[in-house]
């Protein structure tokens, strides 16, 4: 039945991502304070993006709308992108696996942890989309995700009494990945990497925990990255076809908070097989 609720939870909060992200995306570029209330994320009324027709309830449920009307609005019949049912799908088995695969107890400050991960989700995925479509981590987004990895640690630090070297472990995290791109940023000029990403290297290094995490969560955007970008460059298309880094750092970030302590697990016996 958990599994089932996070399910439907993440299908409707896969929905609100891709308002999210229209939204968010559409006030950027509005000229008037009406315009940009017209797009308010928590007063805007559901809409086509193409047409900018009410969307009745009927057109708002996750996947089953987009495959009714196959892809296409029902008031234009312009097509309406798949990354909405993707969006939608990917937030219900992000919240599974969240779930199966927790590394906390489920006590009540797991619990808590727990809930508030969901909400971190959705911004980490809108984050995702947004930067893909776009190049761009909109400062909105990212700060009020901040809050909620700074909400996390401190529920996480409310449950004991945490000693200096855990408290300073998770500072040298978030100070050695925003760090990093930070030094990048400025060498660059944000050529190489965007002022953006700085912010959210500050953020994810906190959620990683440790200063370690935080070196497999880079190592782990980077080997993404390399993979990726690899085939475009030997295409000979790597001017014409940027590659955002957002959306590695992200999927990273993911990887290590569910599954960092098993990797960092899994590395330090190989270490003491090939010592010994």
């Amino acid at each position: 039945m958990i599994l089932v609720a996070l399910v439907l939870v993440g299908l409707c909060l896969g929905s609100f991502v891709n308002a999210l992200v229209w939204r968010t995306h559409q006030q950027s570029t509005a000229k008037t304070n009406k315009k940009r209330r017209e797009f308010s994320i928590s007063r805007g009324r559901s809409m086509c993006p193409h047409c900018k027709h009410s969307l009745a309830a009927r057109d708002l449920v996750p996947v089953l709308s987009w495959l009714e009307l196959r892809g296409r609005c029902r008031y234009c019949n312009k097509s309406i992108s798949w990354q909405y049912p993707v969006v939608e799908l990917s937030m219900a088995v992000l919240y599974c696996v969240s779930y199966l695969y927790w590394p906390y107890e489920f006590g009540w400050v797991g619990a808590l942890q727990f809930i508030v991960w969901l909400g971190i989700l959705v911004l980490l995925m809108a984050l995702f989309v947004y930067d893909l479509h776009w190049m761009l981590l909109p400062n909105s987004l990212v700060y009020t995700l901040l809050g909620l990895v700074g909400l996390q640690t401190i529920i996480g630090l409310a449950s004991g009494v945490p000693d200096v070297w855990f408290v300073l472990n998770l500072i040298l995290g978030s100070i050695a990945l925003g760090g990093v791109f930070w030094l990048l940023f400025q060498v660059s000029g944000g050529a190489w990497i965007g002022g953006g990403d700085v912010r959210l290297g500050f953020a994810i290094g906190l959620l990683a925990g440790s200063l370690i995490n935080s070196v497999l969560l880079l190592f782990i955007a980077s080997l993404l990255g390399t993979v990726v970008s690899l085939p475009l460059i030997l295409q000979g298309k790597k001017a014409s076809h940027k590659v955002p880094f957002g959306p590695f750092l992200i999927t990273a970030t993911v990887i290590v908070y569910l599954f960092g302590a098993s990797i960092n697990s899994w590395y330090q016996g190989l270490l003491f097989v090939a010592v010994f």
